[in-house]
């Protein structure tokens, strides 16, 4: 199995799980000791296909995905991913033209940050997105909520939340037709 993990010793039981999915050894090492040293849990793997499987199979909390993987690229990867699972993505990729940052970004990633890349720019993105992920909604005490059900209304989209303690709350996301 080519999967590493790196994690810094001093927040072990608080570290968000970051999955790194890119065919090159060296990027993954320096990403894995930059994060890793950030108090950030990291594994990594090589493999689009084991990326898959490990995302769907273990929690993580970021996936950093690599566009150009041999085999399976990036994007497939992606969609794979979004069948079955909400888990934030950001790609990491030589591919960053607008093209290929638009259509990642509409099949579903997060964020997207093109390489060459400056390491404390990826801690900072991934740190927003954990933050997003991660915030507590006005109605719960503690932690975030997660999503109940979701329907379909007249004035837009109605979300039902659930926070950890079971306090229940309600949104509606108002539909904006001006927007794309």
């Amino acid at each position: 199995m080519d999967v590493n993990t790196v994690m810094d010793r001093k927040s072990e039981s608080a570290a968000a799980r970051i999955l790194v999915i890119d065919d090159d050894a060296e990027l993954c090492k320096l990403v894995s000791r930059f994060l890793g040293a950030d108090g950030y849990a990291v594994q990594t793997t090589h493999s689009s296909g084991q990326g898959i499987e490990l995302v769907l199979s273990r929690e993580y909390d970021l996936v950093v995905l690599d566009v150009m993987l041999p085999g399976m690229d990036g994007f497939e990867v992606l969609r794979r991913i979004r069948a079955k699972s909400n888990t934030p993505v950001l790609m990491l990729t030589a591919r960053g033209d607008d093209l290929d940052r638009i259509m990642g970004l509409e099949i579903g990633a997060d964020d997207y940050l093109a390489k060459p890349f400056n390491p404390r720019e990826l801690a900072a993105r991934a740190r927003a997105i954990l933050r997003r992920y991660s915030a507590p909604c006005k109605n719960c005490k503690r932690g975030a909520c997660s999503v109940v059900s979701l329907s379909n209304q007249d004035r837009g989209l109605g979300i039902e939340l659930r926070s950890p303690d079971g306090a229940a709350g309600s949104r509606t996301a108002e539909r904006d037709d001006s927007r794309i």
